[in-house]
């Protein structure tokens, strides 16, 4: 049978049009397309659990059996530990969205560095900061809302971003790229991160802001987030306002991500440390989290307060 030159020209155009193999899907400026909704469950732990001393990666033997361990201990339908107990796991399994897996490469931690899988010791100025706000929460749990935790206040969810880590649910993450600008939607508490990648410089320093000021690049295929400017209120594991983050979103398969973060800051920690998560394509799309500023919850708690303190007097 004849190949018509037509023939051969449509099959090479069609051919040219598709992906290499290993290569990154393109936006139409010629950037690494990292959108869609990722998410990053999973039950692997941020630091390294201490039964597993140097031991840098699972077996695969030891990954299924750990987070089986995982999936029952977390299991929000259990009844045991009394009514306490019962109350605080709050929601029933079938909300959560906890991960049933360890993370693929089978790490023991989500810590990369240092090579304990641990988070380094708090400085000096750290532990007493510490200190002040565990003895300002015994004093006043309760006194207003400013008492209260920014996730109770809907506010924001600290350990949903920045920097992102996997929580209980909703640990699902939209991203959106445009000309000159990525947006990152997070589904817990709705925060939207809109990032500059179009070279313009930091806020002025005496300017802070929830999710601090984040400034964006491209390292070949992968998108570097450089964030600074946070409040002394979004501290991240013990960090305080002078935070230097640095985030990574690295696309590496059809329906893979891997993000990774540096923790930075002289001030808080003894030394800096970084995190690795891969995060997988989820079905989508991002939902409403129904949570706003002043909720009714706020009322109940404060209420819930003040007939505890009657009660004593």
């Amino acid at each position: 049978m004849k190949t018509s030159w037509i023939t051969i020209a449509a099959i090479s155009t069609f051919l040219a049009a598709l992906p290499l193999a290993g290569q990154s899907p393109r936006t139409p400026e010629g950037k690494p397309d990292l959108q869609g909704v990722w998410t990053n469950a999973t039950v692997t732990p941020l630091e390294r659990p201490a039964e597993l001393g140097n031991q840098q990666f699972f077996t695969k033997e030891q990954a299924a059996q750990y987070a089986k361990r995982m999936i029952e201990n977390g299991n929000s339908d259990r009844r045991d530990g009394g009514a306490e107990a019962d109350v605080a796991r709050a929601y029933n399994n079938f909300w959560r969205e906890s991960g049933t897996k360890v993370v693929p490469t089978l790490r023991t931690s989500l810590i990369v560095d240092p090579p304990d899988g641990r988070i380094p010791a708090l400085t000096p100025e750290a532990q007493r900061r510490a200190a002040v706000r565990a003895e300002a929460r015994r004093l006043h749990p309760a006194d207003g809302p400013e008492d209260r935790s920014l996730q109770e206040r809907c506010i924001l969810w600290p350990a949903a971003g920045p920097p992102m880590m996997p929580v209980g649910y909703n640990s699902n993450y939209q991203i959106v790229q445009g000309r000159g600008y990525v947006t990152v939607i997070s589904e817990m508490i709705h925060d939207a991160r809109t990032i500059p990648t179009d070279g313009s410089p930091h806020l002025p320093s005496n300017v802070r802001q929830w999710l601090g000021d984040p400034r964006g690049h491209w390292e070949g295929d992968t998108l570097v987030v450089d964030s600074t400017n946070f409040t002394d209120k979004t501290n991240f594991r013990g960090s305080g306002e002078n935070l230097h983050l640095v985030e990574r979103f690295t696309r590496t398969g059809p329906e893979s991500l891997t993000y990774e973060f540096t923790v930075d800051d002289p001030a808080s920690f003894v030394k800096p440390w970084t995190v690795q998560i891969p995060m997988t394509r989820a079905a989508g799309p991002v939902l409403e989290y129904a949570c706003n500023e002043g909720n009714y919850a706020m009322q109940g708690i404060l209420a819930g307060a003040r007939a505890e303190e009657n009660a004593k007097r």
